[in-house]
C-alpha cells in the first residue's frame, strides 16, 4: 500500500511541476507578445495579453489542484485553498476583461 502513495506522489509531483512550468513559460510568452503589441500599438495587444494570462493562470490552477492530493496536515490544505481561490478570482477577472474587450473590439470595427 506505500508504494502505491510513494508512486501516487511521484506522478503528481511530475505532473504538478509539468503544469507550473507550463503555466509560468505561457505568461512569459504572453507577456512577450504583450511588449511587441504595446512597441507597434497594435488595438488587440490587451485582448490577446489578458487570453494568454488566463490560461497560463488555468494551468497554475490545474496544478494547485493537484497539489490537495498529496497534502498532509489541515495547515496545507488552508494554504492550497487559499492560493485556489485567489487564482480563481485573478482567472474570473481576467474572463471579465477578456468580454469586456472583445465586446468592444465588437463595436469598434474599424479599429482592428
Amino acid at each position: 500500500m506505500e508504494g502505491l502513495h510513494t508512486g501516487l506522489a511521484i506522478l503528481s509531483d511530475g505532473a504538478i511541476l509539468l503544469f507550473e512550468y507550463t503555466g509560468v513559460g505561457v505568461i512569459i510568452f504572453s507577456g512577450v507578445l504583450g511588449i511587441i503589441g504595446c512597441v507597434r500599438r497594435d488595438p488587440m495587444t490587451r485582448l490577446r495579453l489578458a487570453k494568454g494570462m488566463a490560461l497560463g493562470l488555468e494551468f497554475k490552477l490545474g496544478s494547485e489542484i493537484l497539489r490537495t492530493v498529496v497534502v498532509r496536515e489541515f495547515t496545507e490544505i488552508l494554504l492550497v485553498g487559499a492560493i485556489i481561490l485567489l487564482r480563481a478570482a485573478l482567472t474570473l477577472l481576467i474572463h471579465w476583461e477578456i468580454k469586456n474587450e472583445e465586446q468592444a473590439a465588437e463595436e469598434k470595427p474599424g479599429k482592428l
